[in-house]
């Protein structure tokens, strides 16, 4: 099946290069680095100090390995860590966060996972470790680390029914791949118990590291600038939207009864849909003001503005930061949610959809907690919303429930790092 599976990816590989080149006529990012996703370097890395290889695929995964990456680099001081992405959006947001650390942090690339092309990623970097955020589970990658002795760990690992589902069509492909984990540290026990029937030897349950996640001071300042530019009128904010969700959001946003002066902060999840979401906006003849156009005078927003478009990477705290209550995307559609921890660790009343079913017990426990509430709909996310922005006690009890759910959920780092020290030591740390 590996090898079927090896010769898919090298047939497939001309088509997966032509469309990183279309991506890149919107965002030149992609058409860069590219020996790196072919897994070709320029001088060897061996040498060097000990190399702990951490994987995050884009943005979300790089923000959640932040407490997890800094507490390895002071506990292992004399080890550097290789942190790989996928996404231009997660090497940026990598580059933002660890870049302070200088040589002891390296970003590359993954390399499509072919086994000559990790191979000579493991060849090259020489990693005593393979760590792997949430559900990247790659086979040629696991095979080739077993090879070469160096172990792999799942962590942060969440593993939704649908999910499951998926990994078991692949039979026998993602069976071996599992059973080559020497290690999966599981967000929640129902996590755990199905990663356990794919058959991986030892599964711990840790909790979720983004609960960890440091609110950054810098952001909460931008979110106060941008808040006071705002002024004193309402901000619904609905964050990580996925396509198809703006439409009806916009559409109910138009009908709903909510405060007249309400201004809806939109944020879509990808980049790529900025320009599009902007016609949305435009062909429902709201006024729109795009945050890349605010500038940097601390001018009022107009008045007449209905419609904040967030079209800017890495400000997601900051955009929680100035609104009064969260709607998290990818909710509404049968898209899975998008997390919810972020809003609640800076006190948001969070409103979500139906469909969460990537994130399914936080999304529960916030609910149980008094975080979040559910809404069925569009318009049901409007009324609701309506309701909180016009009771200021309400919105202030919710939002101390959220700090508190956020506070209560703490500590999943260093437990998770408590889970790696014998792979650590085994590989000679």
């Amino acid at each position: 099946m590996r090898i079927l599976y090896s010769l898919m990816w090298w047939l497939a590989l001309p088509l997966v290069l032509a469309r990183l080149w279309l991506r890149g006529r919107q965002e030149p990012a992609y058409r860069r680095h590219w020996g790196e996703r072919l897994g070709l370097y320029g001088g060897g890395a061996r040498g060097a100090a000990p190399t702990l290889w951490v994987h995050a695929v884009s943005v979300g995964e790089t923000r959640a390995a932040e407490p997890l990456i800094e507490l390895l680099l002071l506990s292992y001081p004399d080890c550097r860590i290789v942190l790989t992405h996928m996404t231009p959006t997660g090497r940026a947001a990598g580059a933002a966060l660890f870049g302070k650390h200088g040589a002891r942090l390296i970003q590359s690339y993954l390399p499509y996972d072919t086994g000559t092309m990790t191979g000579r990623f493991i060849a090259h970097f020489a990693p005593r470790i393979c760590i792997l955020m949430e559900t990247e589970v790659w086979p040629n990658l696991i095979a080739a680390c077993g090879k070469r002795g160096v172990p792999v760990a799942l962590v942060n690992a969440r593993l939704s029914p649908r999910s499951l589902g998926k990994a078991q069509r692949f039979g026998k492909l993602m069976l071996d791949a599992a059973r080559g984990i020497a290690l999966v540290a599981a967000q929640t026990e129902a996590d755990a118990a199905r990663v356990r029937t794919l058959g991986v030897a030892r599964v711990v349950v840790t909790g979720s590291i983004k609960f960890d996640v440091p609110v950054p001071p810098a952001a909460l300042q931008v979110g106060a600038g941008l808040r006071q530019r705002i002024g004193a009128r309402p901000v619904l904010l609905c964050a990580s939207t996925r396509e198809g969700e703006e439409e009806l959001i916009l559409d109910a946003f138009m009908r709903a009864d909510l405060p007249a002066d309400t201004l809806l902060l939109l944020v879509p999840r990808h980049p790529q849909r900025f320009n599009g979401v902007a016609s949305l906006v435009a062909e429902r003849g709201l006024a729109l003001q795009r945050r890349s156009q605010l500038g940097t005078e601390e001018c009022a927003m107009p008045a007449e503005v209905r419609v904040l478009l967030g079209d800017s990477m890495g400000e997601m705290f900051a955009y929680y930061a100035a609104c009064d209550c969260a709607f998290i995307g990818g909710s509404l559609l049968p898209l899975g949610g998008q997390n919810l921890i972020e809003a609640c660790a800076l006190g948001k009343p969070v409103l979500t959809g139906p469909h969460t079913f990537n994130f399914a017990l936080v999304t529960e426990d916030a609910l149980a907690a008094g975080a979040a509430l559910l809404v069925a709909d569009a318009d049901a996310l409007m009324r609701q919303a309506a309701l909180l922005l016009g009771d200021g006690a309400r919105l202030a009890a919710m939002g101390a429930q959220a700090l508190a759910f956020a506070a209560q959920h703490r500590g999943a780092t260093p437990r998770t790092l408590a889970s790696l020290a014998p792979l650590l030591r085994a590989s000679g740390k």
